[in-house]
């Protein structure tokens, strides 16, 4: 019976790893093969073998990873509803709290930097919930199914390069090096490529540990935002009203559409205005939610856009270069304004 039982579970196991085999499309070496030469690679390149014995051993493609690939939804939510849900009175009191708990460690960090710390705690709560759930996934296993995977085979091979030599350089160990289906890490959810451009290392102790030191984690989300022309002095933007005429003084084209938008995060931008100043938007008769007027003191100098993610009978808000310092972090308008929208409540 026993014999019986693992012949059983050696050929669960075989089929098993021949299907994640199969379930990598299109690729015409065979697993093993792929794997040698892109170890004779990363030898050549100063990964040591230690570290590629102690990392690969054993690994096999993913199978659930290639599915996640395969089968990401559409995104069907509404503005309204994907902010209900991820700015909801929970996440609020439990970032407040957080904040709280952390304040000799954020406060410095966010000074430091120079952003200030409702944002990096904005985008810490979206990312992973203030840290509580950081994915667990094997981040090497899925860099390396979806290096072998040819889809984008260029890109995650280069990712997963630059995972081998975080482990190298010692930020962390190779079976704590856990994240998201699409090697995303940490309290932050870096891919490796950006965890070699924004990782800071805030507590001086020569380790980028975005997995579990708060002062590097926020030294890190604050990092990415400042080299992406954050700016210190100024907000996201606001929710706004528009004037019942506006839309007959400016064509709804003019309004709604920005006619070039940069070839990083198009599809986003593409659903905002050309840049007005905030004193232009004040011309115009947009005045602030509660129908004041928009703050003299800081409009010549701020361009802003407008953007109706509901259209043009649901909310308003006028964006400024920070909201597209978001959309660097995660290119979609929901996620840049649930992070804005966070942020406001945890002042």
């Amino acid at each position: 019976m026993i014999r019986l039982l693992f012949i059983i579970i050696a050929s669960i196991s075989f089929i098993s790893n021949v299907n994640a085999q199969r379930q990598v499309a299109d690729n015409p070496q065979t697993f093993s093969v792929w794997l040698e030469e892109f170890k004779l690679e990363a030898l050549q390149e100063g990964i040591s073998q230690k570290i590629l014995d102690v990392t690969f051993d054993g690994l096999l493609p993913n199978p659930r990873v290639v599915d996640l690939d395969r089968r990401q939804p559409e995104f069907t939510q509404s503005s309204s509803e994907y902010i209900k849900i991820r700015v909801s009175e929970t996440r609020i009191k439990n970032g407040k709290k957080r904040m709280a708990e952390l304040q000799s460690v954020l406060d410095p960090s966010a000074k430091t930097i120079g952003v200030q710390k409702r944002f990096i705690a904005a985008i810490w709560g979206m990312e992973t919930n203030y840290g509580s759930y950081t994915g667990n996934f094997n981040v090497v296993r899925s860099l390396m199914t979806l290096a072998y995977d040819m889809r984008r085979s260029s890109f995650f091979r280069r990712e997963l390069h630059k995972a081998l030599v975080i482990l190298e350089e010692g930020h962390i160990a190779p079976d704590a090096m856990i994240g998201s289906w699409a090697g995303a890490m940490g309290q932050g959810q870096f891919m490796p490529t950006s965890f070699f451009a924004y990782a800071y290392d805030m507590d001086g102790d020569n380790k980028k540990d975005i997995w579990t030191n708060e002062a590097d984690v926020f030294g890190s989300i604050g990092n990415y935002l400042k080299q992406h022309t954050w700016h210190e002095n100024q907000t996201w933007g606001r929710e706004i009203k528009l004037p019942d005429d506006l839309m007959e003084r400016k064509a709804i084209v003019d309004l709604t559409h920005e006619p070039n938008p940069p070839r990083s995060c198009k599809s986003a931008l593409s659903l905002h205005s050309k840049k007005y100043s905030l004193t232009d938007w004040k011309e115009m008769g947009v005045v602030n939610l509660d129908g004041s007027d928009i703050p003299e003191a800081i409009g010549a100098g701020i361009e802003a856009t407008l953007l109706m993610p509901g259209g043009i009978n649901g909310p308003a808000y006028l964006t400024y270069q920070n909201f597209r310092t978001i959309l660097t972090y995660n290119c979609s308008n929901h996620y840049a304004l649930g992070v804005s929208l966070l942020s406001d409540e945890l002042k």
